[in-house]
C-alpha cells in the first residue's frame, strides 16, 4: 500500500480511535470541503467531527485506489447507524487539501446475497488503467447519461456480472429486472453528466450528477473491469440538499477541470 493510501486509511480510522496524529495530514490553511453538511476549512471539519457520538463511531475501509494526486476510499461506517461511503481526497505537497464524499444508509444484502461492500478488493492490471477508465467512461456516457440502452449488453460479460447495489441482483438479467421494478414503483433515476473519473488498474470510480426519485442526486459508481468487460459494480446515491441548506458554498462536485 502506498504512503498516501495508508495515510487516508489511518485518517479515516482516526474517526473511530480518536487518534490525533493522522489528522495532521490536513493542510489547515488550504482545506476545501465538498461535504455540504460541513462548513469549509479545518474549523468546519472539527465542528463536524465534534458532532459524532464519542466512542460509538466505527470505520472499516475496504478498498483504496490512487490516481495521481487523488486517493479514493470505499468504507463502511457506523455513525448514527450503518453507512456505506466513498471518500475522495486530493493531495498537494504531501497534505490533504480537498475532500469529497458520497454516503448512503447501508442496505442489503441484495437478491443475490451481496452486500454493498463485499467482493473483490485486489488492485491488478495497473498497465490497463487508462484503457479501463476510458471503457467505463464510455459506458456511463452512452448508457446512463445518453440512455443508449441498446449498447448495454456490449459492456458486460452477460450474467457473470456481479452486482452490489442493495436492490438489484447479479447479471444483466438482474439489472434489467431491478430497473424494471424501479420503473413500476415510480422511482426514476436519471444521469445528467459525469464530473470525474478515477481509476487504478482494474477499478474505476465515476462521479456523476443527476436525479433519483425526482430529486437532485450525486451518483458514485465503482466498477471492476476484467478482460475488457465490466464484471462488478458498487455504488452509493446521495440526495443533494437545496442550496439554502449548504454549510459551504463549494458545491457537491467542483472537481478541477470538470
Amino acid at each position: 500500500m502506498s504512503d498516501r493510501k495508508r495515510q487516508v486509511v489511518d485518517f479515516l480510522k482516526a474517526f473511530e480511535t480518536g487518534a490525533p496524529e493522522p489528522l495532521g495530514i490536513i493542510d489547515a490553511d488550504n482545506y476545501t470541503q465538498h461535504n455540504l453538511s460541513a462548513a469549509d476549512g479545518l474549523a468546519g471539519f472539527r465542528e463536524l467531527t465534534s458532532q459524532m457520538p464519542a466512542g460509538s463511531v466505527k470505520v472499516n475501509t475496504i478498498r483504496v485506489l490512487q490516481d495521481g494526486d487523488y486517493v479514493v476510499a470505499h468504507s463502511e461506517f457506523e455513525i448514527f447507524g450503518p453507512i456505506t461511503g466513498f471518500d475522495i481526497f486530493r493531495f498537494s505537497k504531501g497534505k490533504i487539501v480537498e475532500h469529497w464524499d458520497n454516503l448512503q444508509k447501508s442496505g442489503g444484502p441484495n437478491p443475490s446475497g451481496n452486500t454493498m461492500t463485499d467482493g473483490s478488493t485486489a488492485v491488478t492490471n495497473l498497465n490497463q488503467t487508462a484503457e479501463n477508465k476510458a471503457l467505463v467512461r464510455r459506458f456511463v456516457e452512452e448508457v446512463l447519461v445518453n440512455q443508449r440502452m441498446e449498447r448495454l449488453a456490449g459492456y458486460f460479460d452477460g450474467d457473470r456480472y456481479i452486482q452490489h447495489n442493495p436492490q438489484i441482483a447479479n447479471g444483466l438479467s438482474g439489472l434489467a429486472a431491478g430497473l424494471d421494478a424501479m420503473r413500476r414503483a415510480g422511482i426514476t433515476m436519471k444521469y445528467d453528466r459525469i464530473h470525474a473519473v478515477f481509476g487504478e488498474g482494474n477499478f474505476v470510480l465515476v462521479v456523476s450528477e443527476g436525479e433519483f426519485a425526482r430529486k437532485p442526486a450525486s451518483f458514485y459508481d465503482l466498477f471492476r473491469v476484467e478482460n475488457g468487460k465490466i464484471s462488478e459494480h458498487w455504488d452509493t446515491i446521495e440526495a443533494i440538499p437545496p442550496r439554502s441548506e449548504w454549510r459551504n458554498q463549494n458545491g457537491k462536485f467542483g472537481f478541477p477541470g470538470s
